[in-house]
């Protein structure tokens, strides 16, 4: 097969992508020298509305509405603007070589394409019960959600089981939000999960009382403690029950899993150098092999806040290290420099009429304000991280976008905190003065 070559590759067709394609149009690249591979067959979109808007009964989100760069107020950009700015968009090509040494990529069809320098934004896949050998897990009906095509299939068991049984396995961002959103569906929804709450990388047991409190108020079973060891299924190998390791069983029509994922670098493996499960980096996302670049879920890179080592997975730092690269990139091209990378954590999510952002990090003391009564009409609570002395973290739950802001300016300013009981007395007031 003939091999293409461009002087740029980004590969990877997600978010990062689409923000990368962005800041390259941005930074003036030329007419046919940028190339995007991604094995989905759809233009880089906004992976979050997936497990949102996407699945609602009514007015859901479908493309072209969420194509990146909407997600952060920007410009939709269409497969047509890829082809006005000169960008080969290559989609539904799965890439299953790659040579950093030669600068070549191999696509499982055989197609050869050549770089000159490669952004790695391949971002994480889903984590599935089949690969611990779990009984009956491939069943029909249970889904994975990631891409487009995956809560198509959800959408379509969504309608042909209408006022069923779902059960979420995960009690982290996608348990969450996809048990609120078959909820919304008018489906039967139990959410079971190991741990002793609910989205415990961020959630202090305080707020989680608060969610778990909230959807069980919605009619959501929540099972915790346990795990699903099995799956039963009918004639026709469609899911009807899940069975757990506490003895129970669950009724199931459908079953959607969202236990994690794991960063997709294994083209890469003894290629470049690697740290706390990613591709190391440096401020500017280089990797350890010139003209190589990791951004988004893949990439380990400096915390300058924290000065430490740090993978994150969530769609802020996809749109923004993919930014940041491509500036590095044409800086480095021009024999200038940019600023260091300088990231604070953000994480968000929306279910029902709920809203909560965190800014910063989750360590230390912490401290509850607000109302946090799951009955509550119009709930309004916030929690703080303390660490020597300092504010490191903030979270808030219904907050304004001015008092977001303000949570936003205690994670990065890090005020001292005289006391955690005044602390807990002025609550979001304490932000709102920073």
């Amino acid at each position: 097969m003939a091999e293409k070559s461009f002087k740029y590759v980004i590969l990877g067709g997600g978010v990062a992508a689409g923000y990368a394609a962005r800041e390259f149009v941005n930074q003036g690249v030329k007419f046919g020298e940028l190339a995007i591979i991604s094995k989905e067959a759809v233009a880089p979109y906004e992976r979050p509305a997936l497990s949102k808007a996407y699945l609602f009964p009514e007015s859901p989100a479908r493309l072209p509405g969420f194509h990146t760069c909407v997600g952060s107020g920007g410009e939709r950009l269409l497969p047509e603007w890829y082809a006005e700015k000169g960008i080969s968009l290559i989609l539904g090509t799965e890439i299953v070589k790659a040579d950093i040494g030669s600068k070549t990529l191999i696509s499982a069809a055989g197609e050869i394409f050549k770089y000159h320098i490669l952004v790695i934004a391949t971002g994480s896949t889903v984590i599935r019960l089949t690969d611990f050998g779990v009984q009956g897990a491939d069943s029909k009906n249970i889904f994975y959600l990631r891409e487009v095509d995956d809560a198509d299939k959800l959408v379509e068991a969504i309608k042909a089981k209408k006022n069923g049984k779902a059960v979420i396995v995960g009690g982290g961002y996608i348990g969450l939000e996809l048990s609120a959103v078959m909820k919304i569906n008018n489906l039967d929804v139990s959410m079971v999960y190991p741990e002793p709450w609910c989205m415990p990388r961020l959630f202090t047991a305080a707020i989680a009382a608060f969610y778990e409190g909230y959807y069980a108020n919605k009619g959501i079973q929540i099972i915790k403690g346990t795990v699903a060891v099995g799956f039963n299924a009918d004639a026709d190998g469609e899911v009807k029950e899940v069975k757990l390791k506490d003895g129970r069983v669950l009724e199931a029509d459908i079953v959607v899993v969202g236990v994690g994922g794991r960063p997709l670098t294994v083209l890469f493996k003894g290629q470049v150098e690697e740290e706390k499960g990613g591709i190391k980096t440096d401020s500017f996302f280089r990797t350890s092999v010139p003209d190589v670049y990791a951004v988004g879920d893949v990439a380990t890179f400096p915390m300058k806040i924290y000065n430490e080592m740090r993978r994150v997975e969530h769609v802020d730092h996809s749109r923004k290290s993919a930014e940041h690269a491509v500036k590095a990139i044409f800086a480095s091209e021009a024999g200038n420099s940019v600023d260091d990378y300088d990231y604070l954590p953000y994480f968000y999510s929306r279910s029902f009429n709920l809203s909560w952002q965190f800014y910063g990090d989750n360590v230390g003391d912490t401290v509850l304000f607000g109302d946090n009564n799951p009955a509550s009409e119009n709930p309004k609570f916030g929690s703080y991280w303390i660490k020597d002395g300092k504010v490191v973290g903030a979270f808030l739950e219904s907050g304004t976008p001015e008092e977001n802001k303000a949570i936003a300016r205690v994670a990065r300013v890090q005020p001292p905190a005289e006391s955690l009981d005044q602390l807990a007395k002025e609550g979001l007031t304490f932000a709102c003065k920073i």
